[in-house]
């Protein structure tokens, strides 16, 4: 049983920083980080696989680093130099597929609760 739970959301100004975590429960292989504000459709901002590949998505490219702990069976997203237009709910999701580095929602059958972040 595959289980997902993300945290580290808040609130903070313009250019600060914040970093998720997601909590793997289950096994993965390679696991994404999404956001979505309302009446969107969730797009993908960054991926990890276990061999360490990872991909970004243009828009947060030079300001976003997923990273992993595999003893915790955690994945981060450390987001710096944060953007007003960065503000949604970040999801974490998962695939038991290793080596899979796609942004695609389809892509991945396990996701988490999601976690806010808004900035100002």
């Amino acid at each position: 049983h595959v289980q997902l739970v993300e945290s580290g959301g808040g609130s903070v100004q313009a250019g600060g920083s914040l970093r998720l975590s997601c909590v793997a429960s289950g096994g993965w292989g390679s696991m994404g980080w999404f956001r979505q504000i309302p009446g969107k459709e969730r797009e993908g901002v960054a991926t990890i696989s276990r061999d360490g590949t990872t991909l970004y998505a243009d828009s947060v490219q030079g300001r976003f680093t997923i990273s992993q702990d595999n003893a915790k069976n955690t994945v981060y997203l450390r987001m710096d130099n944060l953007k007003p237009e960065d503000t949604a709910m970040y999801y974490c999701a998962s695939s038991r597929t290793v080596g899979m580095c796609s942004l695609r929602t389809s892509a991945y059958p396990y996701w988490g609760q999601g976690t806010q972040v808004t900035v100002s």
